[in-house]
C-alpha cells in the first residue's frame, strides 16, 4: 500500500512536469520550441514578441494555476475533514461567497484593482469575507451536529452574500460593476510576474502549516472523542485549520476570482487514487492533483478553440469536470469508506 501511495504521488509530479512545458506552447499565437527555450534562458531579444508572451503571459498564468489548484484543493480537504462531510468545500460551504462579498465591497468602492495596492486591498477584502463566513459556520457547528444541516447552512449563507452583492450592483457605478463581473469570471492569467511571489509565499506557508497538522487531521477523521482522548484540542485545531482554509481560499480568490469545484472534487480524486484517508500522503497528493487539474484547465482555456479573442473563463471549464465527480460521490456515498 505504501508503494502505491509513493507511485501515485510520483506519477502526479511527473505529469505536472510533462504538462507544464506543453502549456507554454498552447495559445492564440504559435511559438516554436526554440523560441520558448530562448525566452526562458534569456537569450531572446529584449523586444521579442515570443519572449514577452512566454515570460509575461503564459509562464505567470501556468504558475498561478499550479498555486491556485494546490491551494484550493488543500483548503477543500481541510474543510471536508473538519466538518466530516464529503460535500464540504470553499464554494459549497459559502466561504468563496464570503470572499466574493469582501472583494465586491472593495472593488465597487474603489472602482479599480490595478497595481499591488489594489491587489492587497482585494486580498484583505477576500480574507475578511472568507474568515467571517468560516467564523459563522464554526459557531453553527457547535450547536448543529448534523453534517447535512451544516452544509445547508453554508449554502444559505452563500445565498445571503449573493443577495448583498446584488444590492451592491444597484448602488455601484458602472465601472465598479464591470470590474467585479470581469473578476468573477475566474482566470489564472491575471497575476503579473511582480505579484506572483506574494501569492506563492502565501500559498506555500499555508500548505506547510496544513502539513504540520496532518496528525491532528487523522485524529479528527476518527471522531472528536478519539481526538480528545489522544490529546488533540479539537476546538483549537479546528479553528486553526479553518483559518488556513479561509486564507488559502481568500488568496486564490483575490488573484484569480471565484474558482468553482476544484476545492470540492480534488480531495475525492486524491483519496480514490491513494485508497487511503491518511493525511500524510493525502495532503501532498491533493496539492499535486489540484495543481495538475488547474494546469489542464488553464491549457483548455487558452487552447485554439478559444480563438484570438482571449481565453475561456475557468469557471466555464471546471463544472464539466466537477459535476460528474460529485454525482459519483453522491451515488456511492454509502460505499465510500473515508467518511463512514
Amino acid at each position: 500500500m505504501k508503494g502505491r501511495r509513493t507511485a501515485v504521488i510520483a506519477a502526479l509530479a511527473a505529469l505536472i512536469l510533462i504538462v507544464f512545458p506543453l502549456g507554454l506552447t498552447v495559445g492564440g499565437v504559435a511559438i516554436s520550441p526554440a523560441d520558448i527555450i530562448g525566452a526562458l534562458s534569456g537569450h531572446a531579444p529584449a523586444d521579442s514578441l515570443a519572449a514577452f508572451i512566454i515570460m509575461d503571459t503564459r509562464l505567470p498564468a501556468l504558475i498561478t494555476a499550479l498555486l491556485a489548484g494546490a491551494g484550493l484543493s488543500v483548503a477543500g480537504l481541510l474543510m471536508q475533514t473538519c466538518f466530516n462531510n464529503p460535500l464540504a468545500g470553499p464554494s459549497i460551504m459559502g466561504v468563496s461567497s464570503g470572499a466574493n462579498l469582501g472583494v465586491a465591497l472593495v472593488i465597487m468602492c474603489l472602482g479599480s484593482i490595478a497595481g499591488t495596492a489594489g491587489r492587497l486591498s482585494v486580498m484583505a477584502g477576500a480574507a475578511a469575507g472568507a474568515l467571517a463566513v468560516l467564523g459563522i459556520i464554526l459557531i453553527f457547528s457547535t450547536v448543529i451536529t448534523s453534517a447535512d444541516v451544516l452544509l445547508i447552512v453554508g449554502i444559505l449563507i452563500g445565498y445571503l452574500t449573493s443577495s448583498v452583492i446584488s444590492l451592491l450592483y444597484y448602488f455601484s457605478s458602472d465601472q465598479g460593476v464591470h470590474s467585479f463581473v470581469v473578476w468573477g469570471l475566474g482566470t489564472f492569467a491575471g497575476v503579473s510576474r511582480s505579484e506572483l511571489w506574494l501569492l506563492a509565499l502565501i500559498v506555500g506557508i499555508m500548505l506547510a502549516c496544513a502539513w504540520f497538522y496532518s496528525k491532528s487531521l487523522n485524529a479528527l477523521l476518527l471522531g472528536t472523542r478519539f481526538a480528545d482522548n489522544v490529546g488533540v484540542s479539537v476546538n483549537r485545531v479546528r479553528t486553526a485549520l479553518l483559518c488556513l482554509a479561509g486564507i488559502l481560499t481568500a488568496a486564490v480568490t483575490a488573484w484569480c476570482g471565484p474558482i468553482a469545484f476544484i476545492g470540492l472534487i480534488v480531495p475525492h480524486i486524491a483519496r480514490m487514487l491513494l485508497a487511503t484517508s491518511n493525511h500524510r500522503p493525502l495532503l501532498p497528493a491533493t496539492a499535486l492533483c489540484g495543481a495538475l487539474l488547474a494546469l489542464l484547465c488553464q491549457i483548455l482555456a487558452v487552447a485554439p478553440l478559444a480563438g484570438n479573442t482571449g481565453s475561456i473563463p475557468i469557471n466555464a471549464i471546471t463544472p464539466v469536470i466537477g459535476v460528474p465527480v460529485i454525482i459519483y460521490v453522491l451515488l456511492n456515498r454509502r460505499r465510500i469508506l473515508y467518511f463512514n
